[in-house]
């Protein structure tokens, strides 16, 4: 009988101990994402993994020496949260961030993004 037990004893042990093993290795796995940081969101009914970023501070960089600081942040806020971006610097690079950037329009056929 006490064999039985120390034998049962021994079992649990090990089931125990496979199974903090086990979450361990998912640990380390869901911490070495290949992605740059953690600020990954999920948006819409597509359930895409997307990088949510601060439009507000990268507007407010790309239009400081604007003539028209109101209207270019206002412009570029719309386009940060459709394309994902905000070329760098105060002017140009608009490429950088895609044909979403590059082709947006407004009604009066003219360049949207700053």
């Amino acid at each position: 009988m006490a064999l039985r037990e120390l034998l049962l004893m021994g079992i649990f042990l090990l089931v125990c101990l496979a199974k903090v093993s086990s979450d361990v290795n998912i640990e380390k796995e869901e911490n070495e994402l290949p992605f740059p940081d953690n600020s990954l969101i999920v948006r819409d009914g597509n359930r895409r993994l997307m990088q949510d970023i601060d439009c507000g501070g990268l507007c407010k960089t790309r239009c400081g020496v604007h003539s028209r600081p109101n209207l270019c942040h206002r412009a570029c806020g719309t386009c940060c949260v459709r394309c994902k971006c905000v070329p760098p610097g105060t002017s140009g690079n608009r490429e950088l961030c895609g044909t979403c950037y590059t082709d947006m329009t407004t009604h009066g056929n003219k360049t949207k993004c700053p």
